[in-house]
């Protein structure tokens, strides 16, 4: 179900017994699909028309991508079972779901001030696995629409603007709505945003020496969609159904810097707030590339995540259809 009227921003919280600006009950008291709701038969139906070429886009970094992941989180492991009478072999891998390209469920993040998550739930209410658990998405037939790619680290670049994806840096509105201009880009309610800011690039082009020290480089931090209200108006005014970055936080990043306010945090207002989902880690090199080629910015997008109720963030499947 979608509301008959989008509401405004400046009428956030919906709830006034939750945090500022929340949206909960926008699509129900019960709702587990957030902004997903907005990918609507129509919606989807629309975006397949971007599909003229057939051409196909992998948006997934190596499973293996970061090498060296940080906060101590459990390295990608994989190893061949050879069974010798048969023979056969299989596979059996294991890694933390914030390794690589994932999707942040609405289970990951919650308001710091009251500690609620996506339409006021508790962390006590995941005792039931029933509650917000990212199958629902895949109940639902994934993450499937219009996609949106907002190259900021080429525009950067062009415009003489100093570039550093593995530290601390903001990339401005201002910027990305002068891409939308520049590029003639049309934004739709439904949408599924993409913006690049170089950071797989930058890592892959890292030594294995340069990898393995990357959690502790200093200067640290992630370059990242600048956190602010007016950032957040635009991601609420524009309807997007998800949003997505090849930086490993979409947000500046570390979220708590002294640069950023506490209570205008994109992940707080977006996944507990709004049920938006925030990717990260998506791979967008070859995706931009096409697009410059072809001089098209849209397309459309399947991504399927792993249908697994307990997970509090996923990592998925996903391929891009192109032009």
């Amino acid at each position: 179900m979608t509301p008959d009227k989008w509401p405004s921003f400046d009428s956030l919280p919906l709830d006034p017994n939750g945090p500022p600006g929340n949206a909960w009950g926008l699509f129900g008291p019960h709702d587990q699909l957030g902004m997903l709701n907005l990918l609507t038969p129509d919606v989807v139906a629309a975006a397949a028309k971007e599909i003229q070429q057939g051409l196909r886009v992998s948006l997934d970094w190596p499973l293996n991508k970061p090498s060296f992941p940080t906060f101590t989180r459990k390295q990608f492991e994989h190893r061949i079972v050879h069974e010798e009478t048969t023979p056969m072999n299989d596979d059996e891998v294991h890694f933390n779901t914030q390794s690589s390209t994932q999707w942040d469920g609405f289970r990951h993040f919650a308001f710091r001030s009251t500690r609620q998550f996506f339409n006021g739930h508790i962390q006590e209410d995941f005792e039931n696995p029933d509650t917000l658990g990212i199958d629902k998405w895949v109940d639902r037939g994934g993450i499937i629409g219009r996609g949106v790619l907002l190259d900021w680290a080429e525009w950067a670049e062009r415009n003489g603007k100093e570039v550093k994806p593995l530290q601390s840096g903001a990339v401005p509105l201002s910027d990305l709505q002068t891409i939308i201009h520049e590029q003639k880009i049309e934004i739709r309610p439904g949408d599924i945003l993409f913006i690049r800011v170089g950071f797989t690039k930058a890592y892959d082009a890292l030594t294995s020496e340069l990898q393995q020290s990357y959690p502790n480089r200093q200067p640290g931090g992630l370059l990242g969609f600048e956190a602010n209200r007016d950032s957040l108006r635009w991601l609420w005014e524009s309807r997007f159904s998800a949003v997505a970055s090849d930086s490993p936080s979409f947000e500046r990043g570390p979220t708590t810097g002294p640069y950023n306010d506490p209570t205008v945090s994109v992940h707080q207002w977006a996944l507990a707030g709004w049920g938006l989902p925030l990717g990260e880690m998506f791979d967008l090199e070859e995706l931009a590339d096409t697009a410059r080629r072809l001089g098209r910015y849209s397309f459309f997008l399947t991504s399927v995540p792993i249908k697994v109720i307990t997970f509090f963030l996923l990592f998925l499947l996903l391929a891009v259809i192109l032009v």
